[in-house]
């Protein structure tokens, strides 16, 4: 790592060009799903049918008993959660996830108060959620709301902000992708000024500040989701560092 990112502290100015790391590619218009909406980026997929990465109640249980981590996620998480649990092994750290493909903020947030109820919560959280809610931005900032106020005040949440800008659509859903990944992680970092126990794991402005020379292809291999070793092993790291 070029430098530690826990004491990044952007601007609104920042957050909203962090949004905006990838290349706009000259692409043709597609027509799918992903068609004119309130927002630019398109409808969010029937992500229920989708899979998903989920602990069994046996290691949840295990997880919460050692003081280990509740991870709930989206589909970069599918794809990186083992890896950050082999990581997080460095720290004698356990982790328990409940991540599931094309999944938004808010069923996310709801698995969450089940475990709550269910199993009860360690001390730490790492939510990994909020790409899927590009689609429909001004519903994040009551999710965050939600999930600290079912995590209360004596627990760490932390909340990996985003970056999407998925390359394979047109150079105008690439821009709305920029535009509403931007959008919500202003929303984050408001929160954070409500929540001292609400730390954000900086991964937009980390491929923000990468040089010109190196392109966000090294790190996302479609505009969302990381590249294997080299952009899962450098997200993974700033989870690492912001927690540890």
């Amino acid at each position: 790592m070029e430098k530690s990112w826990k004491s990044l502290k952007p601007s609104r100015r920042q957050l909203f060009a962090a949004g905006a790391v990838a290349t706009v590619a000259s692409v043709a218009s597609t027509t799918n799903a992903y068609a004119a909406d309130d927002y630019g980026s398109g409808e969010l997929g029937p992500w229920q049918e989708w899979g998903n990465a989920i602990s069994t109640p046996e290691i949840i249980r295990a997880v919460r008993n050692a003081g280990g981590i509740y991870m709930f996620g989206d589909s970069i998480s599918v794809q990186d959660g083992h890896a950050l649990a082999e990581r997080l092994h460095d720290f004698d750290t356990l982790l328990a996830v409940n991540n599931w493909n094309g999944r938004p903020t808010a069923p996310s947030v709801d698995v969450l108060e089940d475990w709550s109820a269910t199993y009860g919560l360690p001390s730490r959280i790492l939510m990994a959620t909020g790409t899927n809610d590009i689609f429909n931005p001004p519903v994040f900032a009551a999710q965050v709301d939600r999930t600290m106020s079912i995590v209360g005040s004596t627990r760490t949440v932390y909340w990996v902000n985003v970056q999407a800008c998925r390359t394979k659509y047109s150079a105008a859903i690439q821009l709305a992708d920029q535009r509403n990944s931007g959008w919500i992680n202003l929303q984050l970092a408001d929160a954070q000024k409500r929540y001292p126990n609400l730390k954000i794991v900086h991964w937009a402005e980390f491929l923000a500040a990468k040089p010109s020379r190196m392109s966000p292809t090294m790190y996302l291999r479609d505009g969302v989701h990381t590249t294997e070793p080299l952009g899962q092993n450098a997200r993974n790291e700033l989870i690492v560092q912001t927690i540890f």
